[in-house]
């Protein structure tokens, strides 16, 4: 087989030692690194078809995997108008009103990334907005995407005009009257207003994620774990595939919501495995609770509103039978739990899976914001991997507890927050990820707020739960090394080393010694993924 790629001049870093390996060359065929070696070997490796890149002495790692991404939903959701950056009402009325002044007649607003915090003391509704919104359909998703509000004149095209039933844990807030207030929890409220918007086309949803991807790839990403499968996900990742432009490799975890029954149970089974030749589905998603900040998580005790204080699922026992079924059927699982009673009960769940069957299955636990000291260990007894995303921490909290997140729990549970390096020191696998398009998808940037848990806006302010800090060492092994452990793919991803993929990120330093302040703003030089780049800079 002919050598299709050799990359020259580097500096293999390896992520399991911590230490540059003494090869400084490697070659590429049919996707897989085949060689490794000093300059000279590796050139000889070389012929006239092979492309040859002299990477000028930077660092080479294996490539970097987001272990929590959702790229289709993700890239529509942040084609509106971005309000992530507004810190009060103020700057959120200010942003609106210029966004409507460019509105056509008629035409829907949409906004994305709206932090309660803004709000401060009063509630999350629209009334907060007026007169901005006034006659302006518009939707706003809050930063969390578990919520989202409506102005009163979507409400009034969608038909709601008062509190809906669910079959899972969602609800149209109402005031005393009865009257919404414009504020939505969970999908299912959401999209009995989403569904009255006008929707993007086929080729402009592909365009957009197209789009989308390929900025994920400038920013050194070579794979992520997309957890939904929702619309038409699978079938734009197998056309981007089945064209040559996917420049991610993706393992696609599709959901089971409550009132799944035997069938769509056996669905999932049935869908297990497959995909193309970059994506496979593999894995199953299921949510235990939903957020913190909107009062729909599952607490032990309730928050300080009295919210919180349900599972998302209405039977937390037809939850456990399902991971059961899936355990059985050898299916890995990736539950959303960030109370501390919704942790528990996954963790519950998988033990109980284990015990009545001899599969070795590698379940997940995904957030996992706020938990007590009794259930650390359990991670590792249990085999379970816990999936973190420490620039949530970093943005969305403060270290004096003053943000929505923090008051809501309380002194005690909110010094309990995204407890990383207790749960490494525990002795569970840590996997990083981004959670985009909550948080920002580079990589570099989640690695960094693992380590410096400060506001990436505001990096003088002081961090929160600086005890949590993972080392660099840490946080390249949760997106290399254990990202591949996570997905089962350890015998050919997360190293440098013959016969692993050649999915590959190149960077101008050494992200071991850049400080965590300084690492996201690190050069990515090159991305290849499956032997081709993805991403080169012009200086290489």
């Amino acid at each position: 087989m002919r050598t299709r790629l050799v990359l020259l001049s580097a500096r293999l870093l390896d992520p399991v030692r911590g230490r540059f390996l003494p090869d400084t060359a490697l070659a590429v065929s049919g996707g897989r690194i085949t060689a490794l070696g000093d300059d000279r070997r590796i050139r000889a490796l070389a012929d006239t078809s092979t492309e040859v890149i002299d990477l000028k002495g930077a660092v080479m790692t294996p490539g970097l995997v987001d272990g929590h991404l959702h790229p289709v939903s993700g890239a529509e959701l942040t084609h509106g108008l971005d309000l992530s950056a507004c810190t009060d009402l103020e700057e959120v009325r200010a942003a609106l009103a210029g966004e409507v002044r460019s509105l056509a007649p008629g035409a829907w607003l949409h906004g994305w990334g709206l932090d309660p915090n803004a709000f401060g003391d009063r509630p999350v509704e629209t009334a907060a907005l007026s007169p901005v919104l006034d006659g302006v359909p518009a939707l706003l998703q809050m930063f969390d995407a578990h919520s989202m509000l409506a102005s009163p004149r979507a409400l009034e095209l969608a038909g709601v005009d008062g509190p809906r039933t669910f079959a899972q844990a969602a609800e149209v807030v109402c005031d005393d009257a009865g009257r919404p207030t414009g504020l939505l929890l969970e999908d299912a409220a959401c999209e009995l207003v989403e569904t009255a918007a006008p929707r993007p086309t086929h080729a402009e949803r592909r365009a957009r994620l197209a789009t989308a991807l390929r900025s994920m790839a400038a920013a050194g990403l070579t794979g992520g774990h997309a957890m939904d499968a929702n619309g038409e996900s699978l079938a734009l990742y197998a056309e981007l595939d089945a064209a040559g432009e996917l420049p991610l490799r993706l393992r696609v975890a599709p959901w089971c919501q409550p009132g799944a029954d035997a069938g769509a149970l056996r669905a999932l089974i049935e869908q297990q495995g497959t995909g193309g030749a970059l994506w496979r589905t593999e894995g199953v998603k299921l949510f235990m609770d939903g957020t913190i900040d909107n009062g729909t998580a599952w607490l032990e005790r309730p928050d300080c509103h009295g919210e919180s204080t349900h599972a998302f699922w209405p039977d937390p026992a037809a939850y456990t039978h399902v991971i059961g079924e899936l355990h059985r059927a050898g299916v890995p699982t990736a539950t959303h739990a960030i109370g501390d009673a919704a942790v528990r009960h996954a963790l519950d769940a998988v033990e109980k899976a284990r015990a009545a069957g001899e599969r070795a299955v590698r379940h997940r636990i995904e957030h996992i914001e706020t938990v007590p000291d009794d259930t650390l260990a359990r991670f590792a007894e249990l085999g379970v991997i816990a999936s973190m995303q420490p620039t949530h921490c970093c943005d969305f909290t403060r270290a004096d507890h003053t943000d929505n997140w923090s008051r809501r729990l309380g002194e005690e549970r909110a010094s309990r927050a995204w407890r990383c390096r207790d749960l490494w020191d525990s002795g569970a696998t840590v996997v990083l990820g981004s959670d985009w398009p909550i948080a920002p998808y580079p990589p570099l940037g989640v690695m960094a707020g693992a380590g410096h848990r400060r506001p990436s806006r505001d990096l003088g302010q002081p961090p929160h739960g600086p005890e949590q800090a993972l080392s660099a060492l840490e946080s390249l092994q949760a997106m290399t090394v254990n990202a591949a452990h996570a997905a089962g793919d350890e015998h050919e991803a997360g190293q440098l080393a013959v016969g692993h993929r050649a999915d590959l990120t190149v960077l101008a330093d050494n992200p071991l010694t850049t400080g965590a302040t300084d690492l996201p703003d690190l050069p990515v030089l090159l991305t290849v993924l499956d032997g081709r780049a993805t991403h080169r800079d012009a200086s290489l």
